[in-house]
C-alpha cells in the first residue's frame, strides 16, 4: 500500500521557520513531480508549490513564494517543505501529494503548522 508521511510541523512564532517532510512508502517517487498542498482552519485546499521529479524546478504559490523552499531527496524518497518567515496565515494542515493527486489527502495524516503571537 502506497503512503506519504507528513512530518515536522509545530507551533512557532511569526517569523520563525520550520522543516516538513514527507516520506513515502510502497511507492517510488523520484519518477513523478510532488506537490505540498495545506488546508487553513475552517478553509478550501490550497496549492503551496510542487517540484519536478529531478528537483530541478520548482514552483510557488504567489502567496509563499520568496519564503517558502520545496526539496526532496530521491534516495530518501522523501519530500521538504522548507518555511521561512512564518506569518499567522500560513497556519494549516500540510499534506504531500504525488503530482496533483489532492485526493490523498483523505489518506494522509498530514502536518500541522500553527503560527501564533
Amino acid at each position: 500500500e502506497a503512503t506519504l508521511m507528513e512530518s515536522g510541523g509545530g507551533l512557532v512564532n511569526p517569523g520563525e521557520s520550520l522543516t516538513l517532510s514527507c516520506t513515502a512508502s510502497g511507492i517510488t517517487i523520484s519518477n513523478t513531480a510532488m506537490s505540498w498542498v495545506r488546508q487553513p482552519p475552517g478553509n478550501v485546499l490550497e496549492w503551496v508549490g510542487a517540484i519536478g521529479s529531478s528537483g530541478e524546478k520548482t514552483y510557488y504559490a504567489d502567496s509563499v513564494k520568496g519564503r517558502f523552499s520545496i526539496t526532496r531527496d530521491n534516495a530518501k524518497n522523501t519530500l521538504y517543505l522548507q518555511l521561512n518567515s512564518l506569518k499567522i496565515e500560513d497556519t494549516a494542515m500540510y499534506y504531500c501529494v504525488t503530482g496533483l493527486a489532492v485526493q490523498q489527502i483523505a489518506t494522509s495524516p498530514g502536518t500541522q503548522v500553527a503560527v501564533s503571537s
